[in-house]
């Protein structure tokens, strides 16, 4: 095969990147992004996110940011749900699921079990609104139609980057609506970069 040259590469690297791009901009954001974000505020218990696999590390992630901008969160892997850990579910807890099909099936278990540990609402993230992951939440963002840049068109890039994008539009316009100070950014983060930004501000 041909070598590539760093031209071709670099051109294939940046269509990459705009398509991904304009997944961003596509994502139809509506009154149910609106709904979510009222019920995250409204929680009185945890926010627990769960998702497998790339879906997954992304639940995750947003469990890190929304627990760093003061509102309690952890993330629960589905498959670890099915052995004893959806236990960790108490009233007042609301999930959001991550899943670009909708029908994972350890989520979509772990959301039918979750009921029974008395949790207020589920939040589904999914760019498959009509499927199974509609009849277990009552909130479900669509994150619209998801092509993938991959070759094969199966590596989930372009979806866990919209995932991803409207976990941080949650979690900061979250942040804002509870006006989370740097004082408050501070005593989350009593190490590293950020937590001495954050209190040489506060003190300034």
């Amino acid at each position: 095969m041909r070598k590539q040259t760093m031209s071709s590469i670099l051109h294939r690297a940046r269509e990459i990147i705009d398509f991904e791009a304009e997944i961003l901009k596509k994502i139809p954001l509506d009154e149910h992004f609106e709904s979510a974000l009222h019920c995250l505020r409204k929680c009185t218990g945890k926010v627990i996110t769960t998702g497998m696999g790339k879906a997954g590390k992304i639940a995750h992630k947003m469990a890190g940011t929304l627990s760093s901008t003061g509102t309690p969160a952890c993330y629960l892997h589905p498959g670890e749900a099915e052995h004893g850990d959806l236990g960790l579910l108490g009233p007042g807890d609301v999930i959001i699921a991550y899943s670009t099909s909708g029908k994972t099936r350890e989520v979509i278990e772990m959301l039918e079990l979750s009921r029974h540990l008395g949790i207020v609402s589920i939040i589904g993230i999914t760019s498959h609104p009509d499927s199974l992951i509609h009849d277990c939440a009552e909130i479900v963002i669509n994150m619209g139609v998801i092509e993938e840049p991959c070759p094969l068109g199966l590596t989930p890039t372009a979806s866990t980057v919209a995932m991803l994008a409207i976990s941080d539009a949650l979690a900061l316009v979250l942040m804002e609506q509870k006006k989370v100070t740097r004082d408050d950014y501070g005593l989350r983060h009593h190490g590293g970069y950020l937590g001495l930004k954050a209190r040489q501000a506060a003190a300034g």
